[in-house]
């Protein structure tokens, strides 16, 4: 292939958006095919409505948990009893928001991106010419909204077409009883009682935000505990938190169908057990959108999920294609989709790159309290793939926690035993999204915990956990002799 200079990409999620930016910095002539609206998935469907429905959640649990012990009373008609603090939500509107920020979040983010110069095209975009690269190009074909075919050539191609719900054979979702996460945002009514399937990132966020809100949630999980790809004490404490506020979790609880039944459904499980509620929220994962746009004929190879199979730099196996975010399966965050792009366009417009590194990609699941996490993990520890030295602090000795009544979370932090380097992390805590970060610039830096341990920090604080963890390893090597 010879110099790059048109790149048209395919999806206008943060894997394509914002690759179409890097391109155009670089002077490359940017065309973005999308079909539903810049931002994607992450914007109009999921990240940004779920954390913003997620935020309301977070004033009504805080509220509810806190009030009481921190002196704050509520009296709406002078009786001055507990039945007279009567706080509640509409959903209606609380959605109708979403939905106008969601919008307004992809009106910014296509304006930014046609000020850069890209072009943008409304349309559904498939490799064509049999799939075949013709003197050194692509063609791209648009399946247009009014029905006409357009066709592009481009130097290089980028798939970021993301990924949707999956659904069930024998639990299909109809947007009223039955949902999947697109689709609870069009509900005007909370529900009443509420079956989230899935126990998943998703489920576990979407449970617990409409626990919040004043539903009665049964949380069905088909493993042994909830967040079951999550640290397992930050899991623990996240159920246990759960059971608590009166949420029913049901482990090792597999769904097998899901019906509908008026203005009820019902669950069965795989033991014959059947669980009734109002609505049911499908969150059983999700399908990378590959199908019928022409990679396989080009020679893109899919695995058995039919995800895009790409090296560090966005590659893929046919020349002149590269692919970004949830398509691919790589990391499903928007984070590391938007840097899966960006890294394909400096590969393909041959500016200085570095390949994609996950283990210093920070996480962070949106439940109450958040579970962040960034670098090596305890099961990593575990089985043996990396050695290193552990040292969990929990929060109900932190001052600044006292005082905001925070009794559940931890701090975790993982060294490698001879260097004392961190290498990993975990925080349990509201907005541990925000006190994950000093964590994930020490595993990005290679940074000591003695380094960690002497930066300071406010007092009183939260991220103060942080830097006593780090004494505590530090004293840790000392008495095992590695200082």
């Amino acid at each position: 292939m010879g110099y790059v200079t048109r790149i048209v990409i395919i999806g206008g999620g943060p894997g394509g958006y914002e690759a179409a930016l890097v391109a155009a910095q670089l002077g490359a002539e940017v065309t973005v095919v999308d079909r539903d609206g810049l931002g994607g998935s992450a914007v109009l469907t999921d990240c940004v409505p779920s954390k913003t429905l997620i935020a309301t959640a977070e004033v009504m649990t805080t509220f509810d948990s806190s009030y009481e012990e921190l002196g704050i009373t509520v009296d709406q008609d002078g009786a001055g009893d507990r039945e007279s603090r009567v706080i509640g939500v509409d959903l209606g509107k609380v959605n109708r928001r979403v939905k106008r920020l969601a919008i307004a979040q992809s009106h910014d983010i296509t304006q930014s991106v046609t000020r850069a110069g890209v072009t943008v095209l409304r349309g559904r975009g498939r490799l064509g010419a049999g799939g075949q690269a013709v003197d050194g190009s692509r063609e791209v074909l648009v399946d247009a909204p009014d029905g006409a075919v357009h066709s592009l050539r481009a130097d290089a191609v980028l798939i970021a077409t993301g990924a949707h719900p999956r659904e069930l054979p024998d639990a299909q979702p109809d947007g009223e009883r039955i949902l999947t996460w697109t689709q609870v945002y069009d509900l005007e009514e909370l529900p009443r009682e509420l079956i989230v399937v899935g126990s998943g990132v998703t489920g576990a966020e979407f449970a617990g935000a409409y626990q919040a809100l004043g539903s009665k949630v049964t949380l069905v999980s088909s493993r042994d505990r909830v967040l079951p790809g999550e640290d397992p004490d930050a899991a623990e404490v996240l159920e246990d938190v759960f059971r608590r506020r009166g949420m029913n979790v049901m482990g090792r609880s597999r769904a097998e169908t899901v019906k509908r039944l008026g203005d009820r459904v019902e669950v069965t499980l795989s033991d014959g057990t059947v669980i009734e509620g109002t609505h049911c929220l499908m969150a059983v994962g999700s399908i990378p959108n590959t199908a019928d746009m022409g990679l396989e004929e080009a020679g893109v190879k899919l695995n058995d999920w039919g995800q895009i199979q790409v090296d560090r730099v966005s590659r893929t196996s046919a020349p002149g294609v590269y692919a970004a975010g949830d398509c691919t399966g790589v990391f499903m965050l928007a984070s590391v989709a938007a840097m899966q792009g960006r890294i394909a366009m400096y590969h393909a417009l041959g500016d200085a790159v570095q390949p994609l590194n996950l283990k210093t990609v920070a996480s962070n699941v949106f439940t109450d309290p958040e579970i962040a996490t960034v670098g090596y993990t305890a099961a990593d520890v575990e089985c043996g793939k990396m050695d290193a030295v552990v040292v969990k602090l929990p929060l109900r000795g932190n001052p600044r926690a006292k005082m905001q009544g925070i009794r559940d979370g931890f701090v975790k932090l993982f060294c490698r035993p001879g260097t004392g380097i961190v290498v990993g992390g975990v925080v349990v805590a509201p907005r541990a999204s925000e006190l994950i970060h000093p964590i994930a610039l020490a595993v990005d830096a290679n940074l000591t915990v003695e380094q960690v341990a002497s930066a300071f920090t406010v007092y009183p604080s939260v991220s103060g956990s942080t830097a006593e963890a780090a004494r505590q390893l530090h004293i840790r090597k000392r008495s095992a002799g590695e200082s």
